[in-house]
């Protein structure tokens, strides 16, 4: 872009969300010389705004009609609940620190395998990703990782059973430190304290979050970060004889807020399937058509189960340590994680019910009330034990067989179909007897979301694609560099692009594909 080019144009590039895919895309660009703007609808919360339990909802929830401004939203469809990261650092603020690179299925997944040799393709990125986010095993196991250790013990999986890599910083518990990432060049960090506070915020700077290593130095390179500030429109524009794009926005945190428009070369969609797809969806109607119908297609959910052991018992204390510390790969599609919530984070209580199976809402509901009339008292003390979060290990269960949804524009925002394969379900019969297994080991009862057992809607921490890859825009939305087709300089860097069933927790693979994508891209011509 030439001197006479930037009269007509704010920035390079400007970048839709600040998660995994945004940060990777801010950094890449500001160091080959691009003028960089980050727009994030959350706000910029620093450790004194994380709320310490989940019973502080203004802190914790997104909820901008209610005054909630927090970092944790969930979003209901018919087919699936989804739980998702706001501010900015997108999802690395709220999730579960862990960093895995996917089983070779994922990379060898029909859906995409011949757009490229995507294990070979991706491993140097892979390993870049680790680097950046400061991957370490975790290094000591909790009360629930034994258990779930010796469930792979009792199941003939003890050599299945790992501490996974995490983004955290173990140094000395609580001490303050230099940078241990960067040669002294990123922000002061201090040791983990083992609070399990990790998906509400950590409170005492040793979370491995995008603002200390991906967004720290972009901004050092000249990229700016708007927070508070969501996107509603993205339009061509053709100013100097250089064609580009208008992007209008408005204030995410006020009723009567601000707005404006800025202008740029070039749009990344970086705001997550939540965020990018429903903005592209009202942009294919209004003002970007040429985006392929492929468009909300290929939605995943890594086909997920949650399900909470609760114990009664207070010989060991279940909230220590980080929120996820063990995994055990079942089999070679599936596997389970341990997951924690820090003292006094009992919100999901409210919503928990014991587990039970059946093929329609009758039975279920029927079978929840005879749950209750038999075992009445156990139900109470579990229900109302002293601190949910101390007394319960919750279950993560996740696979890699594949079906998708489709999302399209409803009245009142997104809405969900069956796209290919079954619908997703929240009765998964391996997870259930697995969480049958773990509560007689820890004498403790198996209980689920309560919207789970009426409706049979799983809920998913891990929603991918709708954005996916294809050979042309008859199969995808973008191509293997992730420009979207249709259009020169608009990408989609998010977990919208992921176009396989992933298994695994997505934010390593997330950062991985971007830093490929921004590889692609070359640096900005000397002016």
């Amino acid at each position: 872009m030439s001197q006479h080019d930037n009269q007509h144009f704010d920035y390079d590039y400007i970048i839709i969300g600040s998660g995994f895919g945004g940060s990777v895309s801010a950094l890449r660009l500001s160091e080959k010389g691009y003028k960089v703007l980050v727009i994030e609808k959350g706000k910029w919360l620093k450790a004194k705004d994380f709320p310490s339990t989940n019973w502080k909802l203004k802190k914790w929830l997104w909820l901008p009609l209610l005054k909630c401004f927090g970092l944790f939203k969930m979003t209901f469809f018919r087919h699936v609940t989804v739980l998702s990261g706001v501010g900015v650092g997108g999802g690395s603020l709220v999730y579960a620190n862990t960093l895995p690179v996917p089983k070779k299925s994922f990379f060898e997944a029909e859906s995409w395998k011949h757009l490229g040799n995507w294990e070979q393709e991706l491993a140097p990125h892979y390993k870049t990703a680790l680097t950046m986010l400061g991957a370490t095993p975790a290094p000591r196991k909790e009360p629930g990782d034994e258990a779930l250790e010796k469930l792979a013990n009792d199941i003939n999986k003890s050599d299945s059973f790992e501490a996974p890599n995490v983004g955290v910083f173990f140094g000395e518990p609580g001490k303050k430190v230099s940078d241990p990432y960067f040669a002294g060049k990123g922000p002061d960090r201090a040791g983990c304290t083992f609070c399990g506070g990790c998906m509400l915020g950590c409170r005492f700077n040793a979370k491995n979050t995008l603002d200390k290593n991906y967004l720290y130095f972009a901004q050092q390179n000249g990229a700016e970060i708007k927070a508070e500030s969501e996107v509603v429109d993205v339009r061509e524009y053709l100013a100097g004889g250089v064609h580009g794009y208008s992007v209008d926005w408005k204030s995410s945190t006020r009723y009567f807020g601000q707005s404006g428009t800025f202008h740029a070369k070039g749009v990344i969609f970086a705001g997550g399937v939540m965020g990018t797809i429903k903005l592209l969806l009202k942009l294919k109607e209004i003002s970007l058509p040429r985006i392929s119908d492929r468009l909300g297609h290929g939605i995943r959910t890594n086909s997920e189960a949650l399900i909470s052991v609760t114990t009664a018992r207070k010989d060991n204390d279940y909230s220590e340590g980080i929120a996820i510390s063990s995994l055990l790969h079942t089999d070679d599609h599936s596997h389970l994680e341990a997951v924690r919530y820090s003292a006094g984070a009992g919100f999901w209580r409210l919503a928990m019910v014991p587990m039970v199976k059946g093929g329609n809402i009758i039975t279920r509901t029927a079978k929840l009330a005879w749950q209750w009339i038999r075992h009445p008292i156990e139900n109470f003390k579990i229900a109302a034990v002293d601190d949910w979060a101390k007394r319960t290990q919750i279950l993560l269960f996740m696979q890699t067989l594949d079906s998708t949804l489709k999302f399209t524009r409803g009245l009142f925002g997104m809405k969900s179909r069956v796209d290919t394969g079954e619908a997703p379900t929240a009765f998964i019969p391996e997870a259930q007897k697995l969480g049958d297994q773990y509560a007689k080991m820890v004498d403790g009862k198996p209980t689920v979301l309560l919207s789970e057992t009426l409706l049979g809607i799983p809920t998913t921490a891990h929603i991918l694609g709708g954005a996916c890859m294809g050979k042309d825009a008859s199969e995808g939305v973008i191509d293997t560099k992730h420009n979207i087709y249709g259009y020169q300089n608009l990408y989609v860097c998010d977990g919208s692009s992921i176009s396989a069933n992933i298994g695994v927790n997505p934010s390593l693979t997330i950062t991985a594909l971007t830093e490929r994508a921004m590889s692609h891209i070359p640096p900005k011509e000397s002016t």
